[in-house]
């Protein structure tokens, strides 16, 4: 049911649907936001809307999105989660999980999280519950909403017709997310590991 209101509200209002749609999704509103960007990838294949338009709208929803959650987690905290969180899938579980994350990955969790469903909001959030500077944050989760956006409009726009098949090539793409996540992680690791032992 939110999916086909999500893509008829796209369908009727275009770019302003895209950003309003990525914006709630982002924050948290169970909206299939790879989904959404891909048929607006077929629309541009239909040549119903223009490809970089519709990359700058996509772009533009996911800064607006992750940067409203990680502004929640900097001014309201873990009050907010234990209120409300459920409501929007950011539990106190899900906000230590992606701590740990943090811990073992570094900042790349930003990019890596935005292509996995149900995980992109809750890391912005807990970058602000942890007063991660914003320069810092602001790096990594906005390059991170490029890539995603660029990927899925991209997806959408080179599928065509076949747009749907997105789901399975999902799937298969955050599995690659996460090895390259783990190989990036790892290589900060080493890098920080020898910065210390330098210093010392």
């Amino acid at each position: 049911m939110i999916k086909e209101t999500v893509l008829q509200l796209v369908t009727d209002y275009g770019y302003y649907g895209l950003f309003i749609s990525l914006v709630l999704g982002i924050v948290g509103l169970p909206i299939p936001d790879e989904i959404l960007m891909t048929y607006c990838g077929f629309l541009v294949s239909q040549q119903r809307l223009d490809y970089f338009a519709t990359l700058a709208t996509a772009f533009s929803g996911s800064v607006v999105g992750i940067t409203l959650s990680y502004w929640l987690g900097l001014r309201f905290g873990l009050p907010l989660v234990e209120r409300y969180g459920r409501r929007v899938g950011i539990t106190e579980v899900r906000l230590q999980r992606v701590n740990g994350w943090y811990t073992r990955f570094g900042k790349i969790v930003l990019m890596i999280g935005y292509f996995i469903p149900g995980v992109r909001h809750v890391t912005a959030f807990a970058a602000g519950v942890s007063r991660m500077p914003f320069g810092s944050f602001a790096v990594y989760a906005y390059t991170g909403g490029l890539i995603w956006s660029l990927t899925f409009v991209t997806l959408g726009k080179l599928l065509g017709v076949h747009w749907t098949q997105v789901t399975a090539l999902t799937h298969r793409f955050m599995l690659w997310a996460v090895v390259i996540a783990a190989v990036g992680g790892l290589f900060y690791g080493l890098v920080f590991w020898r910065k210390t032992r330098s210093a010392k």
